[in-house]
């Protein structure tokens, strides 16, 4: 909570007013960011929970690598289908009902992976987590963005985004050690991991309901001085927009923005999901037991969310944001080449370390070019979550072509060199996005 608290620390040469002002934006970030981030990482865990039950499940239910690679990249077509329109629903229901819902559904659907009984009915089922949990990423962006102002929002997504490597830090010696559940009950312990780590965001989404809060307006816990502060705050970051006549859709689309970010998050994405589902695969390579997996997988995510977050913090203390995206993409796309060459357990782990860290410094910086959308209403929604939809192509391509090449070569290294590939070209997109500098 003190660390969160410090995305709004107020340096000694600020006025008086400003250090009213950090004041309150450090208030909304106690309240709003330690829930936020925690579902984060409850929903992360339920989409990559299925790397490490791979270890046994793979055995269980017949799946060769490619099965398993489609399996991991399927859950993104659901996902791409029903983000946008779940995107403008919670512009119409409200981010506190619709992330409740999304976030019930989705528990139950991540309970009900525990029943698959081959590879159709996984596929099945992946799909349906994708369209369960649709929206929810870019309209928690869209969310913080509308709390949080510019000049605290590299750090602020910084920790939201935080998240997914603290659900693989904690999650994977977890999981790990409750594929040793195996047998309780007549169930094998993939089974049980996938029960014990849906009901979690279950009880999650019922607490949306009671402690999330639409819009500072509405936010009982500030008092009225603190409710102008912060409007006044949010409204520094530019005035409306004259509306299109295109509606949402048609203006995010023709937005030359929004398909550069879109490049670049597809980049971000693909290194993302390029170490997740095939890390304790990789690892398995190793002869490492179930539990040494599951400690050694987490340490490319130790790596990254001690470098994210510093990243994030130096971005918004610079100002800087265009190199802090390029310079760890670029990094990244090398790790990941230099994973497929590597073969000694030492040099490939580090190797992967460098890869993902690379990802996840460049996500806080990256999403902080969203002011450019903010004041264009449903618009805003709907290039938000276009620009994580077709970054979300990366998702399933990545897996996919990753089994692809280990079943066809018995390596790994044809996926991550085309994962390398997507990295780098992101990182470069980067370089024609422009960004006002943080006060």
């Amino acid at each position: 909570m003190s660390a969160i608290a410090a995305v709004a620390a107020p340096p000694p040469e600020m006025t008086d007013e400003q250090k009213r002002e950090a004041a309150v934006v450090r208030k909304v970030a106690r309240r709003v960011l330690p829930f936020i981030v925690l579902c984060y990482i409850v929903a992360y865990l339920d989409r990559s929970n299925l790397s490490v039950a791979a270890l046994t499940m793979m055995d269980t239910l017949n799946l060769n690598s490619a099965q398993f690679g489609f399996a991991a990249g399927i859950f993104f077509l659901g996902y791409i289908l029903c983000e946008l329109p779940s995107n403008l629903l919670q512009v119409r229901f409200g981010p506190r009902r619709w992330i409740a819902r999304i976030m019930i559904s989705w528990g139950i659907l991540a309970v009900c992976m525990a029943f698959v009984t081959g590879a159709t009915s996984l596929y099945v089922m992946r799909v349906l987590l994708g369209i369960a949990e649709a929206g929810f990423f870019p309209g928690i962006i869209f969310y913080l963005a509308f709390w949080f102002p510019a000049d605290y929002r590299a750090r602020v997504f910084g920790w939201f985004l935080a998240a997914i490597p603290i659900s693989m830090i904690i999650g994977a010696p977890i999981s790990a050690a409750l594929l040793y559940m195996d047998g309780i009950a007549g169930m094998h312990g993939w089974q049980w991991l996938f029960i014990i780590e849906g009901l979690p965001a279950v009880a999650l989404g019922i607490a949306c309901l009671f402690l999330l809060t639409d819009t500072p307006q509405d936010a009982t816990w500030l008092d009225d001085g603190e409710k102008k502060t912060l409007i006044a705050l949010l409204a520094r970051d530019g005035g409306p927009e004259t509306a299109s006549t295109h509606g949402p859709i048609g203006e995010a689309l023709t937005n030359p923005r929004m398909w550069q970010m879109a490049i670049v998050n597809l980049g971000l994405i693909a290194g993302s999901y390029g170490v997740v589902f095939f890390l304790p695969q990789m690892i398995a390579e190793f002869g490492a037991s179930h539990f040494e997996n599951g400690l050694i997988s987490s340490l490319p995510f130790i790596a990254s969310l001690a470098g994210m977050l510093a990243w994030s913090w130096h971005s918004d203390r610079t100002g800087e944001r265009r190199w802090h995206v390029v310079v760890p993409m670029l990094c990244s796309a090398a790790g990941f080449v230099l994973a497929g060459l590597i073969a000694g357990p030492i040099g490939k782990t580090l190797a992967l370390m460098i890869a993902a860290a690379g990802s996840y410094m460049a996500m806080g910086p990256f999403w902080q070019y969203v002011p450019t959308f903010l004041q264009r209403g449903k618009s805003a929604a709907a290039a938000i979550a276009l620009i994580n939809m077709i970054g979300s192509l990366a998702g399933f391509f990545a897996p996919v072509l990753m089994g692809e090449a280990k079943q066809m070569t018995g390596s790994y290294l044809g996926g991550l060199v085309f994962t390398a590939v997507l990295v780098g070209i992101g990182g470069l997109t980067t370089l024609r996005l422009t960004a006002k500098r943080a006060a």
